[in-house]
Parts: structure tokens; C-alpha cells; sequence
């Protein structure tokens, strides 16, 4: 398979997602999406609150906001959006309805599931963003308009490979 570049965002999610040192980012209960916890997020990961010099792990290693390039929660979703990630809705009772409506970056706040905090958690989605399964990142491309075009027209969209100072 071709080589998955560690700075892209999907690389960089994987990595956030499997760290013991961040807690406002996990897997949900199948393994099959993400539930994030928005406040917690934005104060541990994009710096939108005490102690944000320092990485998840605080130990001075490099947060979020320097590895997203953003402090803006929304603007994470939209990253998420573009890589073909949709919001999982809840439907009656606590059931998963599956990814609908909602899933752009003022798509408003699912319940989630599988957590344990008191607070609404963010579901997302993605058939190629699965735990124990980092063979499919290679599946995950950035959904531009000439990717799409790609796509379209049944044509391969491949990722950058790293360059030779990310090797």
C-alpha cells in the first residue's frame, strides 16, 4: 500500500485518538467512530483554556492547536467533513440513527453514546477510520473539488506521500 504521510490530518486524528494521554477524544463503543467532547477538547487540545502550552500528555510535546494549525473547534469539524467523516444522529430513545443530516460544522450536538460524561458528546463517522485498522487511512482523502471530479469519474485519488524531510 502506499505510504500514509504522518502530517495529514487523518494520520494526525489516529494518533490523538489512540494517545492514553488525551481523554476529550475517543472511540466509541464499537470502534467504528469518534466521540468527542467539545469543551474538554477545546480546553485540552486547541487551548482555549488553562495549561494549554503544553501537549495532551503535559509534558511540553506539541497540542493540537499546532498540530490542526487551528484553535477553532469548528473549523476541526470542517477538517473531519472534508475527509468524509459524517455526524452520527441519535434517534428515539438513545438509538444510533446513522450519519444524517447535521454532520456539517453547525450541525448542533448529538447525544453520543458509549461515554461517560454528563455532557453531549460529538459522534463521527467514517467506513475508513476504524479502531485496530490503520491499513484503511490510506482510504481517507481530502474531498476538494478536483478529488471529487476525480471520483466522479471512477478515476484513483491517491494521498501525497511523505516528503523527504517528514521520512
Amino acid at each position: 500500500p502506499a505510504p500514509i504521510n504522518p502530517n495529514n490530518f487523518p494520520a494526525k486524528l489516529w494518533r490523538l485518538v489512540n494517545s492514553p494521554h488525551v481523554r476529550s477524544i475517543h472511540w466509541d463503543a464499537s470502534g467504528e467512530g469518534l466521540l468527542i467532547d467539545q469543551p474538554l477538547f477545546e480546553c485540552e487540545l486547541l487551548g482555549a483554556g488553562p495549561g494549554h502550552t503544553t501537549g495532551p500528555a503535559g509534558d511540553g510535546t506539541v497540542g493540537a492547536a499546532d498540530l490542526f494549525k487551528t484553535k477553532n473547534f469548528t473549523s476541526f469539524i470542517r477538517q473531519l467533513n472534508l475527509y468524509g467523516f459524517h455526524k452520527v444522529v441519535m434517534g428515539p430513545a438513545g438509538s444510533v440513527a446513522g450519519p444524517g443530516p447535521g454532520s456539517g460544522p453547525g450541525g448542533g450536538n448529538g447525544n453520543g453514546n458509549g461515554g461517560s460524561s454528563a455532557r453531549p458528546l460529538h459522534h463521527f463517522h467514517s467506513p475508513h477510520f476504524r479502531r485496530d485498522r490503520p491499513d484503511l487511512l490510506v482510504h481517507l482523502k481530502r474531498l476538494t473539488s478536483a478529488n471529487k471530479a476525480k471520483l466522479a469519474a471512477g478515476l484513483e485519488v491517491t494521498s501525497r506521500p511523505p516528503n523527504r524531510f517528514q521520512r
